[in-house]
């Protein structure tokens, strides 16, 4: 199957200092990839040199058949790129529903034109308040999204991405700063996603049962640099897993085995 989105030799440079190092790996459609490492690996940097955050210092990144290299975020996000922040990307200062709307507006086709077509499209009102069910939050349709706990603000955020219906999902870290209550609300969202089985997903995310519960695939940065790709059960227990984000030196996983 072609990948629906590849980086090849992707590589970005602060100083003398390279975040990301000639990295190079294929996405597929039907795919949830999980992007781990420890802190400082390189994993957000990477997001944001796909999404168009960051410019790259070499290489590439494709989107199908499309060098989409040189173009900005905003070019990204209209030819099906969807991102998802480790802080929250909301307006502040609108409410809740508002929030939605805009979101399934833009979908629709109708873009953010005029107001009073809204009020008019039944479809979008009922596709606005469908979303909001999704998360627990019709209750607080018209709440501030400024005013509202953290763990709410992303739900919402999680919520208004699938309203966008991307080709590409990327959530980066998308449970952080939630409570345990709040956390399957979320994990839930992106299965639906991952359901459909036609979105390409990626996911960076430092808990590992959240990894396991939703990933079909685990790569690995560490240092910048791809240091393993594959099911995520063989990499997880792969010595350079171990040792580069568990901290488990191979010794002591061997000394581990001798006491076991």
């Amino acid at each position: 199957m072609k990948p629906s989105l590849e980086t090849r030799d992707l590589t970005i440079r602060f100083g003398g200092h390279v975040a990301v190092n000639a990295v190079s790996c294929a996405f597929h459609p039907g795919t949830l990839t999980a992007i781990v490492g420890p802190n400082g690996a390189g994993k957000t940097t990477y997001f944001n040199l796909i999404s168009g955050q960051l410019k790259a210092s070499a290489g590439q990144v494709l989107l199908g058949d499309q060098d989409i290299t040189g173009l900005p975020a905003s070019a990204r996000t209209k030819r099906g790129i969807g991102r998802a922040f480790q802080l929250t990307n909301l307006f502040p200062n609108l409410s809740v529903m508002e929030n939605v709307r805009l979101g399934v507006q833009s979908q629709a086709g109708a873009g953010m034109q005029l107001l009073q077509l809204w009020s008019h499209r039944r479809d979008l009102i009922e596709k606005t308040d469908e979303i909001l069910a999704s998360i627990n939050m019709l209750d607080k349709r018209d709440a501030i999204v400024g005013a509202l706990p953290h763990g709410d603000q992303r739900k919402l955020e999680v919520a208004l991405l699938s309203a966008l219906e991307p080709e590409i999902f990327m959530f980066d870290e998308p449970t952080a700063g939630m409570s345990v209550d709040e956390v399957p609300t979320v994990l839930d969202l992106i299965r639906a996603v991952k359901a459909r089985g036609n979105k390409t997903i990626l996911l960076v995310e430092h808990k590992m049962d959240v990894v396991r519960s939703l990933a079909d695939r685990i790569i690995v940065l560490h240092n910048g640099q791809l240091v393993a790709d594959g099911e995520p059960a063989e990499v997880i227990a792969s010595p350079v897993v171990q040792e580069a984000y568990l901290g488990i030196s191979p010794d002591a996983q061997m000394e581990g085995i001798a006491h076991g």
